[in-house]
């Protein structure tokens, strides 16, 4: 049975997890309107920058679901050179 379908579950909710999952989530829109500014800036390290910060903000879900912080510091690597590479592909000079 899941924790939705028990009585009283919306009482459940710890206000401080509430709140925190709201900043979280207010920050990650933020960071990722700023990363896909620099994308479209085509500024690669900015994007790599922000990409990572993306991720660490919405580590909070990683945490939830695995139970373990270290995860996070793959995420947050992974999409660093996922946004760096991709960012260098855009940027090679137009001809090749």
């Amino acid at each position: 049975m899941t924790g939705w379908s028990v009585p009283g579950a919306i009482l459940a909710v710890d206000p401080l997890t509430a709140l925190g999952v709201l900043l979280a989530t207010a920050a990650t829109d933020a960071v990722y309107v700023m990363f896909s500014s620099a994308v479209a800036a085509r500024r690669r390290l900015p994007a790599a920058t922000w990409s990572s910060v993306w991720y660490l903000l919405s580590s909070f879900a990683v945490i939830s679901y695995t139970q373990n912080w270290v995860y996070v510091g793959f995420a947050a690597v992974g999409s660093w050179l996922g946004a760096y590479a991709s960012m260098t592909y855009l940027h090679r000079p137009v001809g090749r």
